[in-house]
């Protein structure tokens, strides 16, 4: 994650995903709603007389998403980006933030050397700091900061070991060729540094914010600039810690995805597997795999509280499934567990029975049939 984008127009609309048709849906779903508030007297009237116009935000989702390349005035871009804006302001801390069993971060008590094998392992540029447990957490380091910490501890131990050797010690310029003098560059010892200290013993924390998840997402963002503090902890009513918030995470619900030169390629969380056929990840968004496999597996009540296939499989069997353990689904989909720990799921297998082709009875059925994965093509 860094601060300087570059790239021109074209490289711009490639970075930024056009909004799904479920997204979509949900913007104009979520201005309609909030069209329908009342706003006073006048607004109850004209209700009550059956003149109400729909708000300017429903107006503006309704105009975006009936218009097309031809007849627009806007690029694909362009109207992406003024949706995305559109449904950011309808969004909650809740919606965009990283939940607690994703969070990395390190105990106050670990090494700066352990602190500095983290950084380069996630590749992130801030890392909360907790005491004991994430319910505890005393605040982050920022990469520059380490960074400036181990250079200054080695420029004033060199300063010092030279000076009680009688040496010179060598801050001057150095000159180029061409005759213009260059400033010295001091090299980095990191074997000189003690590395064993512990992250407490050090003032490296900054303070990060503290957020409720009800928080409305723009009012977050606005806070962050404010503050110039761009880490928050979403925390329940208990204090206990639910997420964690970046202020990328609130830029890219409205750009879409930003990926620096440290990203890796970002791959589909449903891949097909030579062997093992369909492969998802738990994190695998509802939607999502309803889209992919062309078949409704959420419905109802259960809408509202299952969001991803992790969350799917927990519902089903009412506890934390085991490796190796097979779930079905009503719709004939099964899922293997592939990879799983005491806590959550992390990978699974998509399975579909194979329906038997005739009535006769050979003493077998669809739930002791071959399975196959479902022929759906990843896209």
């Amino acid at each position: 994650m860094t601060d300087q984008k570059s790239g021109d127009a074209s490289g711009l609309e490639g970075s930024i995903a056009p909004l799904s048709p479920n997204e979509l849906q949900d913007t104009v779903d979520d201005s309609t709603s909030q069209s329908e508030e009342p706003s006073g007297w006048l607004h109850s009237l004209k209700t009550s007389l059956g003149i109400a116009s729909p708000g300017l935000r429903q107006v503006l989702v309704e105009a975006l998403g009936q218009q097309n390349e031809e007849t627009s005035d806007f690029t694909q871009l362009e109207r992406d980006m003024l949706m995305r804006t559109l449904r950011f302001g309808t969004l909650r801390v809740e919606d965009v933030m990283v939940p607690r069993a994703d969070i990395v971060a390190v105990d106050e008590q670990a090494s700066l050397g352990r602190l500095l094998a983290l950084f380069q392992d996630v590749g992130h540029s801030r890392i909360p700091v907790y005491s004991e447990t994430l319910d505890d957490l005393r605040g982050m380091i920022h990469i520059k900061d380490l960074m400036a910490w181990l250079t200054g501890a080695t420029e004033k131990k060199s300063k010092k070991k030279n000076g009680a050797s009688g040496s010179e010690v060598d801050t001057g310029t150095r000159t180029h060729g061409n005759g213009e003098e260059a400033p010295r560059v001091a090299t980095i010892g990191v074997s000189e540094k003690d590395l064993g200290k512990p992250i407490a013993s050090t003032r490296l924390l900054r303070d990060v914010l503290f957020v409720p998840p009800s928080m409305p997402a723009v009012n977050l963002l606005l806070r962050m600039q404010s503050t110039h503090v761009h880490l928050a902890m979403v925390v329940d009513e208990y204090g206990g810690t639910d997420g964690l918030v970046s202020i990328e995470d609130l830029i890219e619900e409205v750009v879409g995805e930003i990926e620096d030169e440290h990203d890796e390629n970002a791959t589909s969380q449903i891949q097909r597997d030579p062997a093992l056929g369909l492969v998802a990840s738990a994190r695998t968004p509802i939607d999502e795999l309803e889209e992919f496999l062309e078949c409704k597996l959420v419905e109802g009540e259960d809408e509202e509280d299952i969001e991803t296939l992790g969350g799917l499989v927990f519902t089903l069997v009412n506890r934390v499934p085991v490796r190796g353990e097979v779930v079905p689904h009503p719709s004939g989909y099964e899922f293997e567990v592939l990879d799983a720990d005491p806590r959550r799921i992390k990978r699974l297998r998509i399975l579909t029975a194979v329906k038997p082709t005739s009535d006769e009875g050979d003493g077998s059925a669809a739930g002791d049939a071959p399975y196959a994965p479902p022929e759906t093509k990843v896209s």
